[in-house]
């Protein structure tokens, strides 16, 4: 059938809350959002100027003497463009299924989890492709294959490993990272590691037991601001075949990486998500519902519209072999 006109279809803000959409996030790890923080655009698709690396970095003359002018900056911009897509699910709310089950549950409070959680579930799976790609970040400069890998605790060096990463991105980029970029199996991982526990035991923290240690001390270990843990998981089978959990960023990677910490466009970093909102959209999605009289019931939709994008490849260095 036709879709419904405009005015057929209502917004629901009191299906949800965006405070409630983050924190659903939260909870099931999705961490795509901090990797490659929201930027809000005018229009869908466009043109901005991205100054190259070697111009953050390059020296100038600043010396002035009496009478004469100060140095001015000549900066020169190579062009790039972003592109968003609009993404949006939708759950049926059948009337006389949701009178049978009534006492049980509300109906249109769990269609809207629903379809708020598959379009946020598949924007996760974006980003973890964008960052994991091993086209973006191949040769020597951005990528190296750990030596020992971390599930091997015994006789791993993630110290190390880390360490020379974290040199290849200031090496690249003129900038230090502030970010490491891990899955939850990676986590565990580095936290049963000998090498990081005996390091930690010097920094005088005293119960060095795996359970009592967080982000925060892998964070003094590494030296690195922010450690990023992606919980995320996902059915990696066709639909239709039996379910096999997998983590949604790869466990086998680490990315060492600068992200955004404003707004500025300008701001040299890894990565944005483009976000056109002039169409109703909202970043974690916009609720609305329209009735259905063929399937007699009320059909929940939520959408967005963004675009992810890497913006300096040379602003991270992807570690492989994490776990294999």
């Amino acid at each position: 059938m036709p879709s419904p006109s405009a005015a057929l279809t209502s917004l629901r803000p009191e299906l949800g809350t965006f405070a409630e959409f983050d924190l659903a996030m939260d909870r099931q790890g999705f961490i795509g959002t901090r990797v490659l923080p929201i930027l809000n655009v005018g229009t869908p698709s466009g043109t901005f100027g991205k100054i190259p690396i070697e111009q953050l970095i390059k020296a100038r003359d600043t010396a002035r003497a009496s009478g004469a002018g100060y140095s001015r900056g000549n900066w020169t911009f190579t062009k790039d463009s972003f592109h968003t897509e609009e993404q949006g699910a939708e759950e049926v709310v059948d009337d006389r299924e949701s009178t049978i089950y009534s006492n049980y549950f509300q109906a249109e409070q769990i269609s809207t989890q629903r379809a708020v959680n598959a379009i946020l579930r598949n924007q996760e799976l974006r980003f973890a492709a964008l960052i994991g790609n091993t086209s973006t970040w191949t040769g020597t400069p951005l990528t190296t294959s750990i030596g020992t890998p971390w599930a091997t605790v015994a006789t791993a060096t993630p110290i190390e490993d880390v360490e020379a990463a974290v040199r290849k991105v200031r090496e690249n980029s003129g900038m230090l990272p502030n970010a490491m970029i891990i899955s939850w199996v990676t986590y565990r991982n580095l936290r049963m590691s000998d090498q990081i526990l005996d390091r930690i035991q010097t920094q005088n923290f005293q119960d060095v037991r795996a359970g009592m240690i967080g982000a925060s001390h892998l964070s003094a270990v590494f030296d690195i601001p922010q450690i990023i843990v992606a919980g995320g998981i996902k059915d990696s089978e066709p639909e239709g075949d039996a379910f096999t959990q997998a983590s949604i960023w790869n466990d086998d990677y680490c990315m060492i990486c600068r992200i955004a910490e404003t707004d500025d466009i300008r701001e040299p970093c890894i990565g944005r998500t483009f976000h056109y909102a002039e169409d109703g959209s909202t970043p974690l999605g916009t609720i609305e519902s329209y009735r259905e009289e063929a399937r007699r019931g009320d059909v929940i939709r939520v959408r967005h519209e963004v675009g992810e994008k890497v913006m300096y490849a040379e602003m991270g260095h992807l570690l492989t072999g994490c776990i294999t």
